[in-house]
């Protein structure tokens, strides 16, 4: 099989069938192709291909794994077997119970080969457990039907933990591990994760304290409290989340970094684990990376046309660096990927150095960062420049020796995107020149700075329009004439946002491009605000600008722009 970065199931099928000689190699590798291609499931482009019919496909993986393809329809199912799976374990692995012979279950599933249902599903529910092969429309029909969305709360999952005590003995694995593995921790961590995803929370905290033990989702930029379980709860509710990364569970002492793959209502989700030995335990931050909320497009992040075409022209260019700068979270490596999209074409060599690598790309050779081994972005960019590339991605320029090798790729001929931790676009040349590179090599190569930030979008369904105070205005720096009567709005909080006034997000732009005056500037050493001024005499929109249009478009409120520009 070609060396092809896919899910596992997928990987099974392609095996079973080659296999079975119903599928060549090239065939599944145009397949696959097609399938990222067209951001459809791999399975249905089989389909689509007539490569195999479902029916064929579905009594190839039960001949595969000893079981049958069970049908629901005109037949009967007991209530009482049906009720022996919550409704939220039943959503979260995609089965339904159908038999029962002596001690042993019999569960139909979406998913029949993931390794989820063998590995975890036994303990979840207690008992011994078999998979039978059945038809994913069926089964989707048969969860609403048996197991309604709201069937199952974290509320009432906390209660029933309320009773629950655990035999941990010290950091001995094995009481450890029992103790992730009992059915109320393992429902009680499915039903969080579902429900990150299901609110689109980019990071979800798990927190220790003396007495109490805190869970909070990051939506939009803000953190929300859960009701939070019993404090005695914690070691296990972070062990279950170890197990599921592959950590080391009897290790409390040092930082760990790990990594989950789940599939929640048919997305592949992404979750980053890092651990950090505190006080009172463990904290743990799950970092959320679905693929199918991120549109990797220039045209989707909020730019204004100008500032887009301005992009595409800069990084078209043969060579140079193009930067992104930002503070964390402010979606740079975003608009680096969708940036990365805009030039990846058959004609290109892209190569990128990641830490860690976020999402896949059709097309792009991404190198993960190791620095524990050695694999540091300089060492990645020097092993780059011996593989003919003709544009490279550079995560992050953290030091000297980053930079330096960046500066060179750019000079012997190849376009570089990267980004810096700057607060403004000028502040990275700046930061530049501080890490000990010389101002000529900066004018020479670099070609444009994109700073960025995000914010909260207020809320559709509660927003009211408000005439702004003198104070507010003069905040901004805006008369009343530039304002021209137009409505400020602000959001009230309504159910729709968690009260909070704002619902997702929108970003807001400052792109400095290197013009021959900031090129001397440079080469003079001027500070970063002379730079700054001669980028807006040259035609900058600011960060603050930016959002200032923003708030007169009536997409977000004067108080985050206020918050988050100067």
């Amino acid at each position: 099989m070609a060396a092809i970065d896919m899910d596992a199931d997928v990987s099974m099928i392609w095996h079973l069938l080659l296999d079975a000689g119903i599928a060549t190699e090239e065939q599944l590798e145009e397949a696959f192709d097609e399938s990222q291609r067209m951001n459809r499931t791999f399975v249905n482009i089989l389909f689509n291909f007539d490569i195999i019919t479902e029916d064929d496909l579905l009594k190839l993986i039960a001949e595969n794994l000893g079981t049958e393809v069970f049908i629901f329809k005109n037949k009967e199912l007991d209530m009482n077997l049906v009720n022996t799976v919550p409704a939220d374990m039943a959503r979260f692995y995609g089965v339904i119970p159908v038999k029962e012979e002596g001690d042993v279950l019999w569960l139909v599933a979406k998913d029949p080969l993931s390794s989820q249902l063998t590995d975890e599903l036994p303990f979840a529910l207690g008992r011994d457990c078999r998979i039978m092969v059945g038809y994913p429309r069926e089964i989707d029909e048969m969860l609403d039907v048996f197991y309604p969305e709201k069937s199952s709360t974290v509320k009432d999952i906390i209660e029933e933990m309320s009773s629950l005590r655990t035999d941990i003995s010290g950091d001995d694995a094995e009481s450890l591990e029992k103790a992730a593995n009992e059915a109320p921790i393992v429902r009680f961590v499915n039903l969080i994760l579902q429900q990150a995803i299901k609110d689109k929370a980019s990071d979800i905290h798990f927190e220790p304290f003396s007495d109490e033990f805190r869970i909070r989702y990051r939506i939009d930029g803000s953190l929300y409290e859960m009701a939070p379980p019993p404090k005695h709860l914690a070691i296990p509710v972070i062990s279950r989340i170890k197990v599921m990364s592959n950590l080391n569970i009897a290790e409390r002492r040092i930082p760990q970094d790990g990594r989950i793959e789940l599939r929640i209502n048919k997305k592949p989700i992404d979750l980053r684990v890092s651990t950090l030995p505190t006080r009172y335990g463990e904290s743990v931050v799950l970092r959320v990376l679905d693929r199918s909320v991120v549109n990797l497009s220039l045209d989707s992040l909020g730019m204004t046309e100008k500032t887009i075409a301005d992009i595409r022209r800069l990084i078209a260019a043969p060579n140079g660096i193009f930067i992104v700068t930002g503070p964390t979270g402010s979606g740079k490596t975003t608009t680096l990927y969708s940036g990365l999209r805009e030039i990846n074409t058959i004609e290109d060599k892209l190569l990128t150095a990641e830490d860690p690598v976020e999402y896949d790309i059709e097309g792009i050779i991404q190198v993960p960062v190791r620095e524990q081994v050695g694999m540091t972005f300089a060492a990645a960019l020097r092993a780059f420049l011996r593989q003919d590339p003709d544009r490279i991605m550079v995560g992050e320029i953290r030091d000297v020796e980053t930079a330096s090798m960046a500066i060179q790729a750019s000079l012997t001929g190849h376009m570089v995107l990267s980004t810096l931790h700057t607060n403004d676009a000028a502040g990275a040349v700046t930061r530049l020149i501080d890490m000990g590179i010389e101002p000529f090599l900066i004018s020479s190569t670099l070609n444009g700075i994109l700073a960025q930030r995000l914010l909260r979008r207020v809320c559709l369904d509660c927003r009211e329009e408000y005439a702004p105070a003198d104070a507010e205005l003069k905040m901004l720096g805006l008369t009343r004439e530039e304002v021209d009567n137009r409505p400020f709005y602000r959001g009230i909080g309504c159910d729709k946002c968690n009260n909070s006034g704002y619902k997702k997000r929108v970003g807001i732009f400052e792109l400095l491009i290197i013009s021959e005056p900031i090129q001397q500037l440079i080469n003079s050493r001027e500070p970063s605000q002379v730079i700054r001024q001669q980028a807006i005499a040259d035609g900058m929109i600011t960060l603050r600008r930016d959002g200032i249009n923003q708030i007169l478009n009536g997409i977000t409120t004067a108080k985050e722009v206020l918050q988050y520009t100067v």
